[in-house]
């Protein structure tokens, strides 16, 4: 039922406008986040348009990066959490988690574009998240606590490369997150994709403590990949 909105989402949304007064908030987050980077040997940059950068490594010397800025995405409110490492994983594999709010919104959003008669374009702002929706389907499996499927929902192209990525350890530290933690509602997003890594989410609650847990889970999150998804081949 998705083949008409595959087809229509082929133009990425459009880049926010920077202001002075983000740049200013970013300016001020910056000396926090730097003692918390320096203690952990991760380097802290300003982005003209008052994104912060936290650049770090992983295991094997792949670097990784959590910016925080303007939001890119019409579902997240406030500041944006994004993160992205370079893992060489096989470009075959799709796996992405989302917390289930969202994809039950997204879901939603398509379903309205679908059946909407008067609508015969797709909104150039939707965001790739729905195609994927269509394109991978939603895998579980009982090692994995009840309450973690009740929160977030799994898509990948194959569920052994679910299996592989998304050990017990790193859906409980997912569940565990310090308070004051995120709601449940909070878009969040995991996403191993074309050989890398990436994470999003909503800055909420918008505090220092949200960012350095973001990176934990999104550093835990690359360095399962690595483990359990490197394995895996191209199809001869």
């Amino acid at each position: 039922m998705f083949d008409r909105l595959i087809k229509a989402l082929t133009r990425g949304p459009r880049e926010p406008e920077p202001s002075a007064d983000d740049d200013a908030a970013a300016a001020q987050l910056q000396g926090p986040v730097s003692e918390w980077a320096y203690h952990q040997g991760f380097a802290v940059s300003m982005h003209g348009s008052g994104t912060m950068m936290v650049d770090g490594k992983l295991s094997g010397n792949r670097p990784w990066r959590m910016e925080l800025g303007k939001p890119t995405r019409n579902y997240i409110r406030g500041e944006e959490l994004r993160g992205r490492a370079e893992l060489g994983l096989p470009e075959d594999i799709a796996v992405l988690l989302m917390n289930r709010p969202l994809k039950e919104a997204l879901e939603r959003k398509a379903y309205s574009m679908i059946t909407d008669t008067l609508q015969t374009t797709a909104d150039p702002n939707l965001p790739e998240e729905m195609r994927w929706l269509a394109m991978y389907s939603e895998v579980g499996w009982d090692t994995i606590p009840q309450l973690f499927w009740e929160r977030f929902a799994v898509l990948a192209d194959r569920r052994e490369h679910a299996l592989a990525w998304l050990d017990p350890q790193l859906a409980q530290m997912m569940l565990d997150w310090p308070s004051p933690a995120p709601s449940p509602e909070v878009p969040f997003l995991l996403i191993m994709l074309r050989g890398k890594a990436y994470m999003r989410m909503e800055y909420s609650p918008a505090d220092v403590a949200t960012l350095q847990y973001a990176a934990q889970i999104f550093t835990a999150a690359c360095e399962s990949a690595v483990g359990g998804l490197s394995a895996f081949k191209l199809p001869a």
